[in-house]
């Protein structure tokens, strides 16, 4: 441990100490989740701060029937395109690798540049888009030059709307997502009246955000700072945001856990309705949404991503669901937050 993070561990410690009650700061990004479980961060800060995963990785967000409708255009014939830890989410019916092994034309890619390469190859190939602002300009530049993709593309800012408003969870401090951030910039994020900062990936850049939060706590202020000075600015991303907005409109989205939240969707524009997988497909995603059946779970995904429960809480969590055997999104993507208590859980045990 270097001299600066002892010194800002210390900070931390001396401020928690003034705290009458526990703190629960949310972390909104899968990979700050990651940065806090590979350097042991819980197990170094204050018992009385509590650091709670949020809805921050994009594979677990995504609701089941999006899962559901990549598995059945599969099933019918149509080739598709997919990131890699969107393969084992277990659908209703199955999982896109349970379809490929039934000899459904699945295909993992590496980002967008390999789909437009891959949609020469196999015309009609649908390509899954999903993530949250950072992934969604890329999305749109591939639209553009001809690939067909199913949306199920989401912006951040509502889902902290939706978690504001839940009166079951207990946050007092938002670390708000990097990358994310380095699309929208800061000012989006003054609308919440809450006491939240940006902060980047290292674990120095978190211990930062949480000593910033402190300090906002003791001075009973709320507001949004920006630590990732490095890389986020105010206006962030405007050649982005605009390329994002020039092939996709926002509607309303669901998400897993969180269920439907307006406006929080990016839907493609009717001037990409040939590059649009439910315009382009629509009576059979008609059809394959009319024949989905729910299947009864133990899983508790949902409540894990609204930081209402901790992955361990999970009656299936390290038993019937692991790494190798998923039962739920959670613990598919490497940026889920069981996937991630799995593997790294030991690290953040205290002393």
């Amino acid at each position: 441990m270097s001299l600066e993070s002892e010194k800002i561990i210390k900070n931390i410690k001396q401020k928690a100490a003034q705290m009458r009650r526990p703190l629960r700061f949310m972390e909104l990004c899968g990979t700050h989740s990651q940065t806090i479980a590979i350097h042991g961060l819980k197990s170094l800060v204050p018992k009385n701060i509590k650091l709670v995963t949020g809805p921050g990785c994009p594979v677990c967000v995504t609701d089941q029937s999006d899962i559901d409708v990549m598995v059945g255009l599969a099933l019918n014939g149509i080739p598709v395109a997919v990131y890699g830890d969107t393969l084992n989410v277990p659908g209703n019916l199955m999982s896109l690798d349970e379809a490929r092994q039934k000899g459904a034309d699945v295909n993992v890619v590496y980002d967008t540049q390999d789909a437009v390469r891959l949609q020469k190859e196999k015309p009609g190939l649908v390509f899954f888009g999903l993530g949250f602002e950072t992934t969604t300009p890329m999305a749109a530049w591939a639209i553009k030059e001809g690939l067909v993709v199913y949306s199920a593309h989401k912006l951040f800012p509502p889902a902290m709307d939706a978690l504001l408003s839940n009166k079951d969870l207990i946050i007092d401090g938002f670390i708000n997502p990097g990358h994310v951030s380095a699309i929208l910039g800061t000012e989006v994020y003054k609308k919440f009246d809450f006491p939240q900062v940006i902060t980047g990936f290292e674990g120095m850049d978190v211990l930062k955000a949480i000593d910033m939060l402190f300090d906002q706590i003791i001075k009973k202020e709320r507001k949004v700072e920006n630590e990732y000075v490095r890389v986020v600015k105010k206006d962030g991303n405007a050649k982005a945001r605009k390329l994002i907005f020039e092939v996709f409109e926002i509607g309303d989205a669901k998400w897993r856990g969180l269920g439907e939240i307006k406006k929080s969707g990016l839907k493609i524009r009717k001037k990409y309705q040939k590059q649009n997988a439910e315009f382009v497909h629509k009576d059979l995603i008609k059809k394959i949404k009319s024949e989905i059946k729910p299947k009864p779970s133990a899983c508790k995904c949902g409540l894990v991503l609204q930081g209402l429960i901790e992955s361990r809480e999970c009656p299936l969590f390290g038993k019937a669901c692991t790494p190798d055997r998923p039962m739920g999104a959670c613990m598919v993507s490497v940026e889920g937050g069981c996937n991630i208590e799995y593997r790294y859980g030991k690290r953040n045990k205290r002393k």
